[in-house]
């Protein structure tokens, strides 16, 4: 079978030939049945450029398509909605050929099935400063969970769903050794990563429990709120603090971190905690879950870490040390 490229193709056939065989077939992204049942809906964003958000020189094709699914249908999980559409458009520079974009949207293909997105349409546009993805998602929350939903209050739980700073770490192993393979001017060996496979793992392919709405709601455990950690956890604590009026406590001690995290963070001279608050890219949920329900959260959710709690408006955003002092949460978000 001849190769195919995007020279002796048009923009639409282009499309066509990465629809098939995906058990999809293209959708125009503007039409879709909104609110129905009473529900709520919900939409999510995300723009990811080479350079800023990934290096492809070790960031694997298949993982990125993959990881931009993940980045709108997790914040959808947090508004408490299931995803059903996805709009994704490819600006690609040149030095993308169409077996290299197949590679990108078989990720995109697997993680909308895995998130049960019903709907999916694809565009392909030029770009001249390298690779962009932009994807755009919608969810529905079901007009019971809306109204199941209660008001924030002081003392409510602050939970994580996994550990934190894994992913920030997990990208400084990457271009540590993408400095040591280009200091041997492409001639080194292959760097051996399997010390480090579940941190750069947490960086390139991130994961989310696609039942995790479906389980709160069996559980009768409503958040009152729920943020995407992918900024660091200070900036999503400073959101949480800023939509719902309250302040809010993390302690320290409390805060989940991997394997390893503590002797890579001595080794580039980089604290876990620092990573964990003002590291991106870890893709957690972070809801608040109402104190009565502290028993049941704590025997069906055990994945989850109770990081901290709301506290009175005149706290704000702080972190507290294990001899309990308070430092207010800093992180730009940036």
């Amino acid at each position: 079978m001849a190769e195919e490229n995007f020279t002796e193709m048009g923009r639409i056939e282009a499309i066509a030939r990465l629809f098939e065989g995906t058990g999809y077939s293209p959708w125009d992204g503007c039409s879709f049945d909104a609110g129905r049942n009473g529900g709520i809906v919900h939409t999510a964003s995300k723009v990811m450029l080479e350079g800023i958000d990934f290096d492809l020189v070790y960031f694997p094709l298949k993982h990125l398509g993959y990881k931009s699914v993940i980045a709108v249908t997790g914040e959808l999980y947090a508004a408490m909605a299931r995803p059903e559409t996805l709009s994704v458009t490819l600006g690609l520079s040149s030095k993308l050929d169409f077996s290299q974009t197949k590679e990108i949207w078989e990720g995109i293909v697997t993680a909308s099935k895995e998130h049960s997105i019903s709907r999916l349409s694809l565009d392909l546009v030029p770009s001249k400063n390298g690779l962009c993805i932009a994807v755009s998602a919608t969810g529905f929350t079901s007009g019971l969970t809306a109204k199941r939903r209660m008001p924030a209050k002081s003392m409510d739980l602050i939970c994580i769903s996994d550990n934190l700073g894994a992913a920030f770490m997990g990208m400084q192993v990457l271009e540590r050794e993408k400095r040591k393979f280009s200091s041997s001017d492409g001639n080194g060996p292959q760097p051996d990563l399997n010390d480090y496979r579940h941190l750069v793992g947490a960086y390139l392919k991130p994961e989310i429990n696609p039942a995790i709405v479906g389980q709160l709601e069996e559980a009768e455990i409503i958040p009152s709120y729920g943020y995407l950690v992918t900024r660091g956890l200070s900036d999503a604590v400073k959101r949480l603090v800023r939509d719902s009026g309250l302040g809010a406590k993390v302690y320290v001690d409390r805060i989940p971190f991997p394997g390893k995290m503590f002797d890579l963070g001595k080794e580039f001279n980089i604290d876990p905690v620092s990573a964990a608050l003002n590291g991106g890219d870890d893709y957690r949920l972070m809801f608040t879950i109402p104190i009565g329900k502290h028993d049941r959260f704590r025997k069906d959710f055990q994945v989850y870490d109770i990081i901290g709690h709301l506290a009175k408006p005149e706290v704000g955003a702080v972190i507290v040390t294990p001899d309990g002092v308070e430092f207010p949460m800093k992180a730009q978000g940036w």
